[in-house]
């Protein structure tokens, strides 16, 4: 069966929620796929993307998390309140910077989870290229073959312009103690706990 990278990275990130969480942040939800996955652990999710139609659709999902249209690098967000915020493939749409506001909004203990995309310029960045494009190309085919019906809504992406480098170093700067691990497909997880209990 042709690797799914969402399920594949939706797992990874659930594994890292902290278990007695209560609230929730998912930055960027698109139509909601892993916010409602989010609230089915229990938490109480503010659902944000900028993107209204995207928020349309996932509003006409199903019941769950609190969606909502706002773009969070202008949104007033509530200080050290949510246990987890995350962040899946949209943070390269926006300032790197932006990560200080959500520090800002973890509760002590809190965690942010941001699965990001960096620009590849290594060798072994290009040599995962064809491997890439077969991966995608299996799990097309699997959906077409399955009758999963129309293809799921996709807003407008802009390839990142950082590279796996400098995430880390930003990181670094603004979010000391934070973990950089590489994944594949020029995708990397970056992991912070805030200061305090949990």
């Amino acid at each position: 069966m042709p690797f799914d990278h969402n399920d594949h990275y939706h797992r990874l990130l659930l594994r890292r929620l902290p278990r007695h969480g209560l609230t929730a942040l998912d930055v960027g939800c698109g139509t909601g796929r892993f916010a409602r996955r989010v609230a089915a652990l229990g938490y109480q999710v503010d659902a944000v993307d900028r993107d209204a139609e995207v928020i349309a659709v996932a509003e006409g999902i199903g019941r769950g998390p609190r969606y909502r249209q706002a773009d969070v690098t202008s949104t007033r967000l509530p200080r050290r309140h949510y246990d987890a915020i995350t962040c899946l493939a949209s943070l390269h749409h926006m300032p790197f910077t932006t990560v200080t506001r959500f520090r800002e909004a973890l509760a002590p203990g809190g965690v942010l989870l941001v699965l990001g995309c960096y620009a590849g310029r290594t060798w072994w960045d290009l040599a995962a290229v064809p491997a890439n494009a077969v991966a995608r190309a299996g799990v097309s085919l699997t959906e077409r073959l399955g009758g999963a019906g129309p293809q799921p809504l996709r807003p407008p992406a802009r390839p990142p312009q950082m590279s796996l480098d400098d995430v880390r170093r930003e990181s670094a700067r603004l979010l000391p103690g934070a973990e950089v691990r590489q994944l594949l497909f020029w995708r990397y997880l970056l992991t912070y706990r805030a200061p305090g209990s949990g």
